[in-house]
C-alpha cells in the first residue's frame, strides 16, 4: 500500500493559463514508475511558467497504471512542486473509471494524494448504456459526492466517439461542484456556447465572470479559444513545448494578436507533428533534448531508432524556437 503523507487540506484555487497533462516515466528494467524523473519533468514545466500539471491523464498512461501507481505519481508530482517552490500551483488528477463507484474511489485518492481538482472522461464501455440522460446521472452523482470539484473530460477519440454537445455540458456546469470542461473535441463553437452560457472565466474578459472554466484540450486551437472566452488549455504539447505554450497564451492576453497568432500558426504545425506520433513520439524527444522520457509501458511500444531520429530531425525546427524562449519562473 502506498502511505498517504499529505494532509487532506482545501483544494487549491485552479489558475487561468496553460495546463501540462503530464507524462508518466517509467524504469527501463522493470516499468516501475521512475518516480525520480517523474519529479524532474514536473519541475521543468513549473518553470517554464505553466499556470498547473494534470496527472493521470491520457497522457499519463493512466489506463497502464493501478490505483496505488495513480497515487505515487500525484503525490510524487504534489512534493516535487512543493520542494521547489511551488506550493500554490495546483494539480489536477484524473479519476476516470467506468463506474460511479470506481470514480468516486479514485477521487478520494486523487484528494488524499493532494489534487485540487478532478477530470473525468464520460464512461464508454457500455456505450449503448450512456444516452445524454445516463451521461448526465453519470457525472451529477459523481458531483454530489466527489470530494474535489471536477471538469469534465470531453475527448470522444478516448471514449468510443460520444461527443457531449453544449447543451448537456450547460445543464451539467449548474451543478456547485462542476467546475469546467477540457474541450478536447477541438470544437470552438461548443466552447464558446458553453463559455457564454456559463460566463467562464477568463483573462481576456475578466468582468463578471463565473468560477466555471472552459478549457481549449489541443494546442492548435489556444488563440482562437482565447477569443471567444476560454479559461485557458489543457494541452499536450505543453510537455515538449511547454514555453511555447506558455507564450502563445500570455501574448494574446497581453494583445499582442498579430504575435500570438503567428506563434500559434507554429505551434499548430509542431502539433500536429507530436500527435501523430502520440506517447512514443513525446518519449523520444524528450529523451533526446532533455535526458529523460524513456519507453512506454506495455504493449506500447517506443519508436525505432529510425522514426525516432525522423521525428527529431522533423521537429528540430520548433525545439530550437523552444529553447530560444525563457523560463517564467
Amino acid at each position: 500500500m502506498v502511505a498517504i503523507q499529505n494532509p487532506l487540506s482545501a483544494p487549491k484555487q485552479l489558475l487561468l493559463g496553460v495546463y501540462a497533462p503530464t507524462q508518466v516515466f517509467f524504469l527501463e528494467e522493470t516499468e516501475d514508475l521512475d518516480l525520480k524523473t517523474i519529479s524532474r519533468h514536473a519541475v521543468r514545466l513549473a518553470k517554464a511558467g505553466v499556470a498547473g500539471i494534470v496527472t493521470n491523464g491520457s497522457n499519463g498512461e493512466a489506463v497502464y497504471l493501478s490505483s496505488e501507481e495513480r497515487v505515487q505519481v500525484t503525490l510524487q508530482t504534489r512534493r516535487a512542486l512543493d520542494e521547489a517552490g511551488y506550493k500554490k500551483m495546483p494539480i489536477i488528477v484524473g479519476a476516470s473509471d467506468q463506474s460511479v463507484r470506481g470514480t468516486l474511489k479514485l477521487c478520494t485518492d486523487a484528494k488524499q494524494a493532494g489534487g485540487d481538482a478532478v477530470l473525468l472522461l464520460t464512461p464508454s464501455f457500455f456505450k449503448w448504456a450512456m444516452d445524454s440522460s445516463g451521461i448526465e446521472r453519470y457525472f451529477t452523482q459523481v458531483a454530489d459526492a466527489s470530494p474535489l470539484p471536477i471538469i469534465i473530460y470531453n475527448y470522444p477519440g478516448a471514449v468510443a466517439g460520444i461527443d457531449l454537445d453544449s447543451e448537456l455540458l450547460i445543464r451539467l456546469a449548474k451543478h456547485p461542484n462542476i467546475v469546467g470542461t477540457k474541450f478536447t473535441c477541438g470544437n470552438v463553437g461548443k466552447l464558446v456556447r458553453v463559455a457564454t452560457a456559463t460566463s467562464s472565466l477568463s483573462e481576456v474578459y475578466p468582468t463578471g465572470r463565473s468560477k466555471y472554466m472552459a478549457f481549449a484540450g489541443i494546442a492548435d486551437f489556444i488563440t482562437p479559444s482565447l477569443a471567444v472566452g476560454s479559461s485557458g488549455a489543457i494541452v499536450g504539447a505543453a510537455n515538449v513545448f511547454p514555453r511555447a505554450c506558455v507564450n502563445v497564451y500570455n501574448l494574446f492576453v497581453a494583445g499582442k494578436y498579430d504575435e500570438a497568432m503567428e506563434a500559434q500558426a507554429k505551434l499548430a504545425s509542431a502539433d500536429w507533428s507530436l500527435t501523430k506520433r502520440a506517447i512514443p513520439g513525446f518519449k523520444a524527444i524528450l529523451q533526446h533534448y532533455h535526458g529523460y522520457g524513456g519507453s512506454p509501458r506495455q504493449p506500447m511500444e517506443k519508436l525505432s531508432s529510425k522514426a525516432a531520429q525522423e521525428f527529431i530531425d522533423e521537429i528540430a525546427w520548433m525545439m530550437e524556437l523552444e529553447n530560444h524562449l525563457k523560463d517564467v519562473s
